[in-house]
């Protein structure tokens, strides 16, 4: 089961009013989207994920407040036609939490974790084409070396990536984890193959450019006094939400709610370990 980050923070920065019309981003396993719901007597709440293995699980968690969820199939650049089929044109707040969830972690299939050996996927969306597979197996060894470095922040990314060429064509999640082990021993605590596959991740879903639009589109759905709550868990991902903030801050269209990002209690951190790197900020929409 997957536990919701920062779960009272989150609830607390939107201001869920019973009536109000919240949008999930990032319904996941529907942990915030129940957290939201049980709140609400005429509001409604819209679920948005692009996994739609993780819609149905959402639907399932929160079957008891049915009546107040809209779920949509998409990514952030349908948030807007999320609302819209919803039957809104804005809503009170807007919620996006941009980890990945622990069904997809340790579902073997997806492929998203070496914790236990699966394919090569790594797709949150389905429906799309290029799998990590695509990329370790057919991607030239500089333009695989870049992805890994800027996206993984991995320093030893040209070693890998000449590792992974090398043992072409890589098979498995344990594979490739092996290969990048043998090319760059462990030295700390984090496993030498968590940032390239995290790298991978990115990639194959594309997760920089859908977080632009996110940024992007989520403070235009917002009503004048409408909240928009980030949840991220990577230094790169947490810049690009901070600097948008700013930026509309100093615009005088919204008004910072987290001078500083706020990070779960040593409480959380050791009950639910996934969470210990997140940074939460908010804004509200003037």
């Amino acid at each position: 089961m997957h536990v919701s980050v920062m779960p009272l923070e989150s609830i607390d920065l939107l201001s869920v009013r019973p009536d109000g019309i919240y949008l999930d981003a990032t319904a996941g396993l529907g942990g915030h989207t129940g957290l939201i719901a049980r709140q609400l007597t005429t509001g409604a709440v819209i679920a948005n994920d692009h996994d739609t293995s993780s819609l149905a699980m959402a639907r399932a968690n929160t079957a008891a407040w049915a009546d107040r969820i809209c779920f949509h199939y998409g990514g952030f650049g349908s948030l807007a036609a999320a609302v819209e089929q919803a039957g809104f044109e804005k809503v009170d707040g807007l919620l996006a939490d941009l980890g990945v969830s622990r069904y997809q972690l340790t579902a073997p299939d997806r492929g998203f974790s070496f914790m236990s050996d699966g394919p090569l996927d790594m797709r949150m969306d389905q429906t799309i084409s290029m799998t990590a597979a695509d990329l370790v197996n057919h991607t030239d060894e500089k333009t695989l070396a870049d992805l890994i470095f800027q996206l993984g922040e991995e320093r030893r990314a040209r070693k890998i990536a000449r590792a992974i060429v090398r043992a072409r064509p890589l098979r498995s999640t344990l594979h490739l984890a092996d290969v990048v082990e043998r090319a760059v021993p462990r030295t700390g605590r984090l496993h030498p193959a968590t940032k390239t596959f995290m790298a991978l991740r990115m990639a194959v879903n594309d997760e920089p450019k859908e977080l632009d639009r996110l940024l992007e589109i989520g403070p235009e759905l917002l009503k004048s006094g409408g909240r928009m709550v980030v949840i991220s868990f990577m230094s790169s991902d947490d810049r690009a939400v901070k600097e948008k903030f700013k930026a509309l801050g100093h615009s005088g269209r919204v008004k910072i709610l987290t001078k500083h990002p706020l990070q779960p209690t040593e409480e959380e951190s050791a009950s639910n370990p996934a969470s210990r790197s997140a940074k939460l900020r908010a804004l509200e929409m003037i």
